[in-house]
């Protein structure tokens, strides 16, 4: 893969007109808590109608592809919500959609694929991390959108940022989940260029937490992956070919733990009534910590689509195997 070392305002800006007919503006709304560390809002991306901002990646991407291109339909790899995106904009354009998904994808997800009319395939984790690296998938052919190393995909889920600017203008801190760096490096991308004093950190579980070793060591890390509850973000390693992005346009990781963000997911539900899955809730996980500084912060909740059997006993004060 070609390392992606810088996304151009220019090109952020076209994907907003671009994908305005397919994505929502989420709304940017304050978090119910009195006594939080800091001011802290909530970017409502669990709003859209496939339930997260993969739908703004994936919709760039695939409209700047040819009818040629596309004729042999579309795949991607994918644990949900990419694959959600991809298979949306597949069923609006009518094209075929397949996806790779890891054995530990959530049943939620699943289905999500099949009631979009996507098809999916599940192989081993490590065989799926395979596909990500590499892009390749000896069953499928046609388009690969690649879920994070891609930069139409990136200026897609960087419009985010753009709205983040334009509705609360003094914003010092945003917060984002971390899987690949797509959204994070993207949502940097755009305030770097409109909100330069804005920092913005990347956010990820304890049990998959590469961006932090990355950065501590200044080159791309591996580290030990353990699955769990907070599917959509945490890998096995950083990859490679986003190092020169992310390295450049984040301020830094903030880690959190697996009770962290079931306490978030809870009040978040309580609180504003917000539904977020575990990699939404990763991000105000963080900014409740206090380990974040300073405010106004912004909480990217990047997604909603969590098995109702999870939630219910996170409402419950647990936390999901």
């Amino acid at each position: 893969m070609t390392p992606i070392e810088r996304i151009e305002l220019a090109e952020i800006e076209a994907a907003r007109a671009r994908i305005a007919g397919s994505a929502l503006r989420t709304p940017l709304i304050p978090l119910n808590v009195h006594d939080a560390p800091a001011p802290i809002w909530l970017k409502l991306e669990n709003l859209q109608p496939i339930g997260s901002f993969k739908l703004r990646g994936a919709g760039n991407a695939m409209k700047l592809a040819s009818r040629d291109t596309l004729a042999r339909g579309v795949w991607t790899a994918s644990a949900g919500n990419m694959a959600q995106g991809v298979a949306w904009m597949a069923r609006e354009m009518g094209i075929r959609c397949r996806v790779v998904v890891p054995d530990h994808a959530p049943k939620t997800k699943l289905e999500a694929i099949e009631r979009l009319g996507g098809e999916w395939v599940a192989v081993p984790f490590a065989e799926w991390w395979r596909v990500i690296e590499t892009g390749a998938f000896a069953d499928y052919d046609g388009l690969f959108v690649h879920p994070v190393h891609d930069r139409h995909v990136i200026a897609g889920n960087a419009t985010i940022g753009l709205e983040i600017a334009e509705d609360l203008p003094d914003v010092a801190r945003v917060l984002v989940p971390y899987g690949g760096g797509g959204l994070s490096a993207g949502i940097a991308s755009a305030l770097r260029a409109v909100r330069p004093a804005a920092k913005v950190y990347g956010c990820e579980v304890e049990t998959a937490a590469p961006l932090t070793e990355s950065l501590r060591a200044g080159r791309p890390m591996q580290v030990d992956y353990r699955a769990s509850f907070v599917d959509g973000i945490g890998s096995k390693g950083l990859l490679t070919a986003m190092w020169p992005l992310v390295s450049s346009v984040l301020a830094g990781a903030q880690v959190v733990s697996l009770r962290e963000i079931a306490d978030a997911i809870r009040l978040l539900a309580v609180r504003n009534r917000v539904i977020a899955e575990g990699a939404g809730a990763a991000s105000v996980a963080a900014a409740l910590s206090g380990r974040a500084g300073p405010g106004p912060i912004v909480c990217v909740v990047s997604g909603g689509n969590i098995d109702a059997e999870k939630l219910s006993l996170i409402l419950q004060g647990g936390v999901p195997a």
